[in-house]
């Protein structure tokens, strides 16, 4: 920093207020700094800034499950909140999901001087177990039921399932089938409750739960049982995957979408609009999610104990595309659900 200053032909500390981006310093000087700094390789050491100030500018994330679409939205969302408030993140994937494996990477992050925790965790499990934080560091849950303990963001699951479900029983179909995700899946839980709450509202038959895995393929097996029951019009799948397992099936079994089947989705993947026909699916807003916990976490960081734990709601709709119609045939009107 002497070099650049010499170099420069100012203080030290004007250096230290460039490299720290003070607004005191003239666009002059400042341009003088930074060539000075270009000319000599001055890197600023983030150790030693982050030593002075306690600050990292870094938050970890804990995350099981890489392949769910969800929780890579979720984690793109939040990398990019993160970065438009200057932090980098650090990920460690969790494999399983275990208290030992929890704690131990909420563990590894504090060690990496982290100034805050998000943990997307779509599995039952900080509901069930007691997950050990280091006292003072701040911490953010997605996609989990964390109880009072932590501020928790997440998007309306019950609502969501409530309006897929409601749309096809505003269709005229009789009942509507249902394509559940992973029992572990505290999302897939919160929406079969809501698809089965729904249905016993509106005095509708119940059939029995189909659990998928979030797979297309899990879809597909599902929709060839479903398609060779001609009594089948209405299918609510938990995701858009699935869905698309399922209109899969029912195009090779003959039977046309929406004319014989409707088919709802879950997330609203950015190629759910393309599939033939296109998904109508609960769009989830996985970029207000990266917002609320950034600024959730932020507020955690820059006033300690100032902030009450709660869980915040960011709403779903639905988006209405071509997979579900009116119910056409007569079919099922007087057969006994299970």
């Amino acid at each position: 920093m002497a070099d650049v200053a010499a170099l420069a032909g100012v203080s030290s500390q004007t250096v230290s207020r460039v490299v720290n981006a003070r607004s005191n310093v003239d666009s002059d000087t400042r341009d003088r700094v930074l060539a000075a700094m270009d000319e000599i390789g001055y890197r600023p050491n983030s150790a030693a800034r982050a030593l002075k100030s306690g600050r990292f500018s870094t938050i970890g994330v804990i995350m099981f499950t890489l392949s769910s679409f969800g929780n890579m939205r979720t984690l793109d969302a939040v990398a990019m909140a993160a970065a438009q408030a200057g932090y980098s993140i650090t990920l460690i994937p969790v494999t399983r999901p275990t208290q030992g494996a929890v704690t131990g990477a909420v563990t590894r992050l504090a060690e990496q001087a982290v100034d805050g925790i998000v943990i997307i965790m779509e599995a039952h499990m900080l509901d069930r177990i007691d997950v050990t934080v280091p006292t003072g560091l701040p911490v953010v849950i997605v996609d989990s039921d964390a109880g009072s303990r932590y501020t928790v963001v997440d998007t309306d699951q019950t609502e969501g399932a409530r309006l897929a479900t409601q749309h096809l029983l505003d269709l005229g179909h009789r009942t509507v089938w249902h394509i559940a995700g992973p029992e572990s899946s505290f999302s897939a839980g919160r929406r079969t409750a809501s698809w089965r709450n729904t249905l016993k509202a509106a005095g509708a038959p119940v059939p029995p739960v189909l659990e998928g895995d979030w797979s297309a393929q899990s879809g597909y097996v599902h929709g060839v049982t479903l398609a060779a029951d001609p009594l089948v019009t209405a299918i609510f799948a938990s995701n858009d995957q699935m869905a698309l397992g399922v209109m899969r099936a029912m195009h090779e079994a003959g039977r046309a979408l929406p004319a014989d089947v409707s088919v709802v989705g879950f997330d609203d993947m950015r190629e759910s609009g393309e599939f033939w026909p296109p998904l109508t699916t609960v769009h989830q807003d996985f970029a207000q999610v990266g917002r609320l916990c950034m600024e959730k976490l932020l507020r955690q960081i820059d006033s300690p104990g100032a902030s009450v734990p709660g869980t915040t709601i960011v709403p779903t709709h639905l988006v209405v595309r071509g997979s579900t119609a009116p119910r056409l045939r007569n079919v099922g009107d007087f057969r006994d659900m299970p």
